[in-house]
C-alpha cells in the first residue's frame, strides 16, 4: 500500500533534479551592465594617467578611449565616476584607453566590482576625428564579434567627442536610452533617421558601400540629431558630414519619409509651411546599348497647408492654393539638388540607394560598374519630377 507514495516521492524528485536550469546565471545586482557605449580617439583620462604614475601601467598604443555607460548606479560599486557620474545619477560613466576594446574591458575590471556585460548595450557613439583615423571594419570588429552584445545594437557617429553624449544634465535621465527614444519621432521629422544597427552596419562594411550614421551633438548637457555623417565603403573611414535638411532631402529620394515640414517664403516674402502626410518615391534606371547609365527620381507628396504668414491671401482660393503647392516644389527641388551635387561632385559617394536599384534592375550591369561605383556615379545623370499636392487646411481658421 506505501509502494505507490513512495514512486510518486521518487518520479517529483526525479523530476526536480532533471529540469532545464540556469546554473551559470548571475544575478543582475552582481553585475555591470552598460547601454551606452561611446569611443573616442586616445586620450586618457586625468584619473587613467594618475593611475599610470601610480603603477598602473600595461603595455598598450593609445589609439581609442572608449566610455561605458553603466546603470543602474548600484550595479557598480566603483566611486571612480567620469563625465556625467554624479551623486543623484542613476549611471556612471567609466573609462579607459588603448588599442584593443576588449583588452579595455577587461582593464576595466581592475577597477569595478562586479564584472561588465553587455547583453543590454543599446547604443555605440564614434566620433568623427576616431573614424577618420580608424575604419569602421576596425571600431566594430570586438562588438561584431561579442556574444554578449545584441546585433540591434545602433551606431551613431558625434562630430565632437563621442563621450559628451553620454552625459546629461537631468538626473532621472540615461543618456544613452534618451538616444534610443530619439528615434522615435522619425514620424514626425525625416531629419531623424531610422537608425542603423549592428546587424545592418555588418551588412554595409561587407559589401563596400557607401552609408551614412546619424550624427549626434551636445550643448551644455542636451542633445540633438544633428544631420549625419558619411563612411566610404570603399575605406571604411568618416569623410565628411550632411546637414539636416540633407538627410531629409535623401529621405525624399528613397520615399523613407513619414512625416515633417517644408517651409519656405512666398512671393511677398512671407513664411508658409507645408506639413508632409505622405511622400511616394519611384527611381527608374535607364541603360541604353552603350550600357550608359541614367537615373529618373519620380517624386509624389500630399500634405496640409499647415501655416501661412501672408495675412492678404486667402489659401482656400484654388488660385492660390496652386501657387502654394509650387513654392512648395521649389524648395523640395532645390533641397534635392543641393544633396546631390554634395554627393556626386563634392564627396563622389551613392547614399542614396541608386545603387541598389541599378542591382535590382539591370545586375548585368552592376557587375561591370559595382567595383568603382561610387566614382562612376558621380558622372551618372540624374532627372527628378517633383509633385506636391495640398489635400487640405487643417482646421478652418478665420
Amino acid at each position: 500500500m506505501c509502494r505507490r507514495p513512495v514512486l510518486s516521492l521518487l518520479l517529483a524528485f526525479i523530476l526536480l533534479v532533471t529540469q532545464v536550469g540556469c546554473w551559470s546565471s548571475k544575478e543582475v545586482e552582481e553585475l555591470s551592465i552598460y547601454t551606452g557605449l561611446a569611443l573616442d580617439k586616445g586620450e586618457p583620462t586625468p584619473l587613467e594617467q594618475d593611475l599610470e604614475k601610480k603603477g598602473d601601467r600595461y603595455f598598450k598604443k593609445n589609439k581609442i578611449t572608449a566610455n561605458v555607460q553603466i546603470v543602474p548606479k548600484k550595479s557598480s560599486g566603483s566611486t571612480e565616476q567620469q563625465g556625467g557620474g554624479g551623486q543623484g545619477r542613476n549611471y556612471i560613466n567609466i573609462a579607459g584607453t588603448g588599442d584593443s576594446l576588449f583588452e579595455i574591458f577587461r582593464q576595466l575590471s581592475l577597477r569595478l566590482d562586479r564584472p561588465v556585460i553587455g547583453h543590454h548595450l543599446k547604443v555605440m557613439v564614434v566620433s568623427t576625428d576616431l573614424a577618420k583615423e580608424q575604419t569602421m571594419q576596425q571600431l566594430m570588429d570586438f562588438v561584431l564579434r561579442d556574444n554578449d552584445i545584441r546585433p540591434s545594437c545602433l551606431v551613431f557617429l558625434s562630430k565632437e567627442r563621442a563621450a559628451n553624449t553620454l552625459v546629461t544634465k537631468y538626473e532621472d535621465e540615461i543618456p544613452s536610452i534618451h538616444i534610443l527614444y530619439m528615434l522615435r519621432n522619425h514620424f514626425r521629422t525625416s531629419k531623424v533617421m531610422k537608425g542603423v544597427n549592428l546587424s545592418e552596419l555588418n551588412g554595409l562594411m561587407h559589401s563596400k558601400k557607401s552609408y551614412i550614421l546619424q550624427s549626434i551633438t551636445e550643448s551644455d548637457g542636451e542633445l540633438e540629431f544633428s544631420g549625419a555623417g558619411i563612411i566610404k565603403g570603399e575605406t571604411g573611414h568618416w569623410i565628411g558630414s550632411l546637414g539636416q535638411q540633407d538627410v531629409e532631402s535623401i529621405g525624399w529620394i528613397k520615399g523613407d519619409v513619414e512625416g515633417g515640414a517644408v517651409k519656405t517664403y512666398d512671393k511677398r516674402n512671407k513664411a508658409i509651411t507645408y506639413e508632409i502626410k505622405s511622400v511616394k518615391s519611384k527611381i527608374t534606371t535607364k541603360v541604353t546599348e552603350g550600357n550608359d547609365i541614367s537615373f529618373h527620381v519620380k517624386i509624389e507628396s500630399k500634405g496640409r497647408f499647415i501655416e501661412n504668414w501672408d495675412e492678404k491671401v486667402d489659401p482656400t482660393e484654388t488660385r492660390n492654393m496652386k501657387e502654394a503647392e509650387k513654392e512648395f516644389e521649389k524648395e523640395v527641388t532645390r533641397r534635392i539638388k543641393s544633396v546631390m551635387h554634395k554627393l556626386q561632385s563634392e564627396y563622389k559617394v551613392d547614399v542614396a540607394g541608386f545603387g541598389e536599384h541599378l542591382y535590382i534592375e539591370q545586375p548585368r550591369v552592376w557587375k561591370k560598374v559595382k567595383d568603382d561605383w561610387d566614382y562612376k556615379f558621380s558622372k551618372v545623370p540624374v532627372t527628378f519630377d517633383i509633385k506636391l499636392s495640398i489635400t487640405d487646411l487643417g482646421s478652418s481658421a478665420e
